[in-house]
């Protein structure tokens, strides 16, 4: 399925974030080593600033753990 120009709009006027920063962030999930504390970090920092949402560096600690452990619950509202 591809996305058209107009979804990107829409996502963008309702969050502030544009296609380039979707993609970025789609390719990045992709391509990336989900298993590297690198690739992760980078991940929660892109999110962050694009939620505009700060991450502490315990709470970055924290997520990264998770991951790195498997333990990301199947139900992410039980992760906080």
């Amino acid at each position: 399925m591809e996305l058209g120009d107009s979804f990107f709009k829409k996502v963008e006027k309702k969050t502030k974030v544009d296609k380039d920063t979707i993609l970025s962030l789609a390719n990045k999930l992709q391509q990336g080593n989900m298993k590297d504390e690198k690739t992760l970090r980078e991940i929660i920092r892109t999110l962050s600033k694009m939620t505009n949402k700060p991450v502490s560096k315990e709470k970055e600690d924290k997520i990264i753990k998770t991951i790195l452990n498997d333990e990301v619950p199947l139900n992410v509202e039980k992760m906080f």
